[in-house]
């Protein structure tokens, strides 16, 4: 052969390997992307089901429906069921869907005389004329201390939320919004947001940007002697529609008078109250064993912030009674079952409220049994509530399976610009409220959680591999005197 078709051969031979080469390299990216298309590790494996039941039990004084003094007793039960489902490797839906009914004292007494408000059906148990030489004047009864058995005194919360989840291929971002609503008897709240989550620096360094939207309603509930004012006017001690037609009313001396009217009550000119929340979080991994975090926040409420509900009693203006006129003397007491103070107003405050909360956490890894986490918070606001938050948990555990996280909670508060007991406000002021949650006060909150995990998924329930088991317990105490004790357990379950 010629060496120019030797040469010619050769660049043949040569181009068909090059060719060979270059395919076999594209053969091999495309089957390495393909395989990492499908190897990529998902947020979420599998079908996740957490079935929720909590329980709730609180006892009090001060119940801020009957103006600060009486009954708090509550039992609240709220079964809740989350779904997390992945769509694919990147994203994630969860749903969730619960309900909270509670039987509550305070609220019961919206109207307190046991019937509902111009419903013309009234246990008339009283005695005399209302001189104050006896039982007191004819009428229905009530007491702060004793609950009704009218509509108001309980509810189910009906609520229901959807979230979605999308993360980045190298999962150092993360993207999220949510929507949700819920209702019940006198409030609906309906409520949108979202968020990104950044990481980098080999996901030892974290920042969060998160808001939040809610568009809430007033369906309003007022006090009874406040609703039949409204609906009959200044004559509504005497017209035959109204409840209080006929019903003696009583002056401090357990005299039967007329000259009871709540004439700083003016309709409820807003039923709206929004809400508006900015967060920012940022994360780092200080060391092997310890991370540190950081939380603003920025809230702003505006509408109807107060509870038309809420009664509230003026120092300087007459107190005007039904019931039993013995009983007037002995009103603030639990004893005292069968006399009622009729409302100077419902609740008044501002239109707007702006919130400042700012967290830290500080997690330290002792050892693979146990870490070390500690929580700070902040809060401020321009109703004048300053208040600091401190919590300890320490998360033991006793071998794969066990994990069991005792806790202690801290809290104190500076009482609202708003806020005055029982019977102390001013008829003059603007705003007032005498809800104990808005007073000075202190608290400490005890408790544990119990975990047990199924690190080999040996239990199952049909289609359902167990996941883990929760059983946690908490006990509050306030300086006010309210007391609270709370049961939740949380079973949660990964669809085969």
């Amino acid at each position: 052969m010629q060496t120019a078709e030797k040469q010619e051969v050769v660049v043949v031979v040569t181009k068909k390997i090059i060719l060979f080469f270059l395919m076999s390299i594209g053969f091999v990216s495309y089957a390495q992307n393909d395989s990492l298309k499908v190897y990529k590790k998902k947020i979420l494996e599998a079908v996740e089901v957490d079935l929720l039941l909590g329980y709730y039990n609180q006892e009090g004084i001060h119940a801020s429906v009957t103006g600060g003094v009486g009954n708090e007793e509550l039992e609240n039960f709220a079964p809740t069921v989350v779904v997390n489902i992945p769509l694919n490797e990147d994203d994630v839906l969860t749903a969730d869907f619960g309900f909270s009914a509670y039987t509550s004292a305070s609220s019961s007494n919206g109207n307190p005389f046991n019937t509902g408000a111009s419903s013309g059906e009234r246990d008339y148990t009283g005695g005399g004329g209302g001189d104050g030489s006896g039982s007191g004047g004819r009428g229905p009864r009530g007491s702060p201390w004793v609950a009704s058995t009218g509509a108001s005194r309980k509810d189910v919360l009906t609520a229901i939320n959807l979230s979605y989840v999308h993360a980045t291929d190298d999962r150092n971002r993360y993207w999220s919004s949510n929507i949700g609503s819920s209702f019940e008897y006198d409030y609906q709240s309906f409520g949108f947001g979202g968020g990104i989550t950044q990481l980098w620096n080999e996901k030892n360094t974290e920042i969060s940007l998160k808001a939040q939207v809610y568009l809430d309603k007033w369906l309003p509930i007022i006090p009874t002697e406040i609703h039949e004012y409204e609906l009959y006017g200044s004559d509504f001690l005497f017209d035959n529609q109204s409840y209080f037609s006929g019903v003696s009313v009583l002056n401090s001396s357990g005299a039967s008078v007329i000259g009871y009217l709540p004439s700083n009550y003016s309709p409820i000119d807003d039923v709206k109250r929004n809400s508006y929340s900015f967060s920012l979080g940022f994360s780092q991994i200080l060391s092997p064993r310890m991370q540190f975090s950081l939380v603003l926040d920025v809230v702003k409420q505006e509408g109807w912030l107060a509870n038309p509900l809420q009664r509230v009693y003026f120092s300087d203006r007459t107190n005007y009674y039904v019931g039993n006129a013995n009983s007037i003397s002995n009103y603030e007491n639990s004893s005292n079952t069968d006399v009622f103070h009729l409302a100077d107003d419902i609740e008044r405050l501002p239109a707007t409220r702006l919130k400042y909360p700012f967290g830290m956490r500080l997690n330290y890894y002792v050892n693979e049994y146990l870490v070390v986490r500690s929580y700070l918070r902040k809060y401020l606001d321009d109703w004048g509530i300053y208040s600091n938050t401190y919590q300890l948990e320490l998360p033991f555990k006793f071998n794969m399976n066990w994990k069991l996280t005792p806790s202690i909670r801290l809290y104190d508060q500076t009482a609202a610009d708003y806020f005055a007991p029982y019977n102390e406000h001013l008829s003059t002021d603007e705003f007032y409220t005498s809800d104990y949650d808005l007073s000075a006060f202190s608290s400490y909150q005890i408790g544990g959680e119990l975990v047990f995990t199924d690190v080999l998924s040996e239990y199952n329930l049909l289609s359902l591999s167990l996941k883990k088991i929760g059983l946690r317990i908490q006990n509050y105490q306030r300086s006010d005197g309210l007391s609270a004790f709370s049961v939740s357990t949380n079973f949660s379950f990964v669809l085969d």
